[in-house]
């Protein structure tokens, strides 16, 4: 018997959680399972993931009705998925359907009520209509967005599923997607292109299994996209729900000065809203020749910061000796953003991070690189208006200089301290 799996009694009505096996599918399917578990004493969850991703989250702290259980390691790892992306995504596609059947066989005391399962898990819905089993599916990014794909037909009808970089293209206008605002060409994911259409193809059999689940939800909230939800209301005979952002709010507490990490007793010693809080992230991230722009902007520009570098702390920390700043490797992030000490949160945008920037009141400096981050990005600053952008280059001029990164942090902090 693997000793992560629950023993579960009569009488409990058991959720089994599949999320994608990626940090920003996790956590908001963690949250999700930690509200469940509050309005309801008789759930118990059954956390699917891999056995890598045990290890990795194994030792968190999580509610006694939370158990995990594993898959074995048949997907690229983590640390290197970003290599080999196609490959990563066809593996979770064609592979951990089996396995997953095998495990809900043994999930059998009392077997499972329901399952939860990331909109981008395709098998999901099957499995569960081959069980008797209501699948709820659950999308982890912006509601905009999913409209988006779902939607991508349109792209092709105007003239606009660019297949390669296009200039002259950029800067029209696209005014026709149900629930998207008018946005520029250049602010859309270029799901057409050569290097995403491949997982654009697999995602889309993904959006096709969503009439055939129990309920949609999405980890917005109404006030935020309510065109976009009303979207899903229209189209979808299934019902639809925004949950409101899963971010970590309620595990806020007041620290003992003793259990307090580096990174919070360093932002202690700072003066109000002075810390830029610096978020790249490790996956699909920039060129080293890039970063190493950013950098010297950043240390230019003469304001402090806390930048998480994941995988790279140690040279980070090199390349930023004498500068205003410290550097780690991880940190609690919606703990830093809530600190007193931080006015500015430069963010790739991911849509947890962009969620918990919107949630602690901090303003944004949107730098989106890939796939959501792009539209995130536009969001930000022309829908939410929390936050500036740095502007993403033509296709030609590949890299952005220093330059531009240190005056565009030091219009943030400008734009900050008129508010101090």
């Amino acid at each position: 018997m693997d000793p992560t799996e629950p023993q579960l009694v009569e009488g409990l009505r058991h959720v089994v959680a599949m999320p994608w096996p990626g940090r920003g599918h996790i956590n908001p399917m963690t949250n999700l399972c930690k509200r469940l578990l509050l309005r309801d004493p008789n759930l118990i969850v059954t956390f699917v993931i891999t056995e890598e991703w045990l290890g990795f989250i194994g030792s968190d702290p999580k509610p006694d009705r939370i158990h995990y259980a594993t898959l074995p390691n048949l997907i690229p790892s983590e640390l290197v998925r970003a290599n080999n992306f196609n490959g990563f995504v066809d593996a979770v596609h064609d592979i951990f359907e089996e396995p997953f059947e095998r495990l809900l066989d043994r999930l059998n005391s009392p077997p499972p009520t329901v399952i939860i399962a990331d909109t981008y898990v395709v098998w999901a819905v099957r499995v569960g209509k081959r069980r008797n089993l209501p699948v709820v599916s659950f999308w982890t990014m912006s509601a905009t967005i999913l409209s988006l794909f779902l939607h991508s037909d349109l792209l092709i009808s105007h003239d606009h599923a660019l297949f390669e970089p296009s200039e002259a293209k950029e800067e029209e206008i696209v005014d026709y997607i149900p629930g998207l605002s008018p946005t520029k060409l250049q602010d859309l994911p270029p799901v057409f292109s050569s290097n995403i259409l491949h997982v654009f193809k697999k995602s889309k059999l993904c959006f096709d299994e969503l009439p055939r689940a129990k309920c949609l939800l999405f980890t917005t909230a109404y006030e935020l996209e309510p065109k976009a939800i009303d979207v899903f209301t229209s189209i979808l005979d299934i019902p639809v729900y925004a949950t409101g952002p899963l971010i970590p709010f309620q595990e806020l507490t007041v620290e003992n000065e003793r259990n307090k990490p580096d990174y919070i007793m360093w932002l202690d010693g700072q003066a109000k809203s002075s810390v830029l809080y610096i978020s790249q992230g490790c996956f699909l991230s920039v060129s080293e020749a890039q970063m190493e722009e950013i950098v010297g902007g950043v240390r230019e520009s003469g304001v402090p910061f806390l930048w998480v570098a994941s995988g790279t702390e140690s040279k980070m920390k090199e390349a930023l000796v004498g500068s205003l700043g410290f550097v780690v490797s991880w940190c609690d992030q919606l703990r830093v953003l809530c600190h007193a000490a931080v006015g500015g949160f430069w963010t790739h945008c991911w849509f947890n991070s962009t969620l918990e920037g919107m949630y602690s009141g901090v303003p944004m400096l949107a730098y989106p690189l890939h796939w959501d981050q792009i539209l995130n990005g536009k969001m930000i600053v022309e829908d939410w208006r929390v936050g500036m952008k740095i502007e993403r280059r033509k296709k030609t001029e590949l890299l952005i200089g220093r330059g531009e990164f240190k005056e565009e942090v030091k219009r943030l902090n400008k734009h900050i301290n008129i508010y101090i």
